[in-house]
């Protein structure tokens, strides 16, 4: 009912939470220039295309509105959007393949600090999803082993990760990965029996298959690549001057 009432150059005022990809169509064909939703666009349950759709097609997104905005904001009212510093904690989706030579750089040399000055003071929220491009060996296999490590520990996450990274070569080398990644999976304290149902379930399957398919329907081509939530991507392994410029 409220994309009938909206025309271009309108500002649209929603509350709902994940804005998928028939919702974010339905808007971007309206010709609105803004969004404004009372809820999160996307709280990490799960991949949703919707804020990143909006972005591409220059549409401004604002989240988490806080008051009620349908009692200050009425249809015919009129809206001035002014640029400005964010307010609200930035959203980042880091699109990345544990393969990806440029991504272990990011990972090593840049990430510790950006979870040191922004994550860490809640400047910024970052989702982290690896998906597999297909593009380097043995991918599947760690990137499933990453998933069941989230699914047991974040702690456990952090150290398979790390190693993921920093030994690289070894399992894009190995001639069976799925044993080595079991192996790893328990030296870094994993349940060799939790490990073992969490490969078994679907539920994570279908995680890395929803990443992959996200980063397909995004024409994400390169990795690493960084969704800024209502401004679009940022591409390469870029170094932390570059983030505090997007940042700050």
């Amino acid at each position: 009912a409220l994309v009938k009432r909206l025309g271009p150059g309108d500002v649209a005022v929603i509350d709902h939470v994940n804005v998928d990809r028939i919702a974010a169509e339905e808007l971007i064909a309206t010709g609105v220039r803004a969004v404004l939703n009372a809820s999160e666009s996307t709280d990490g349950r799960y991949p949703n295309a919707g804020p990143l759709m909006l972005a591409r097609a220059g549409v401004a997104l604002v989240d988490v509105l806080g008051a009620d905005p349908f009692d200050l904001l009425r249809d015919g009212v009129s809206v001035v959007l002014e640029p400005g510093k964010p307010a609200q904690t930035v959203k980042v989706i880091e699109f990345v393949d544990f393969g990806c030579g440029y991504c272990r750089r990011f990972q090593i040399e840049t990430f510790p600090a950006i979870r040191a000055e922004f994550i860490e003071t809640n400047m910024v929220e970052w989702k982290f999803m690896p998906f597999v491009t297909g593009m380097f060996a043995n991918s599947e296999a760690v990137t499933m082993a990453a998933e069941c490590a989230l699914a047991e520990d974040p702690r456990i996450f952090a150290a398979m990760t790390n190693r993921l990274w920093v030994r690289q070569s070894e399992w894009k080398e190995s001639d069976d990965p799925e044993a080595l990644a079991r192996e790893w999976m328990a030296e870094v304290g994993s349940d060799p029996d939790a490990y073992q149902a969490c490969l078994q379930e679907d539920v994570r399957t279908q995680r890395v298959a929803s990443a992959t398919a996200l980063a397909a329907q995004l024409g994400v081509r390169s990795t690493p690549t960084f969704w800024i939530v209502g401004g679009g991507p940022v591409q390469g392994a870029l170094p932390i001057d570059a983030f505090r410029q997007l940042f700050t």
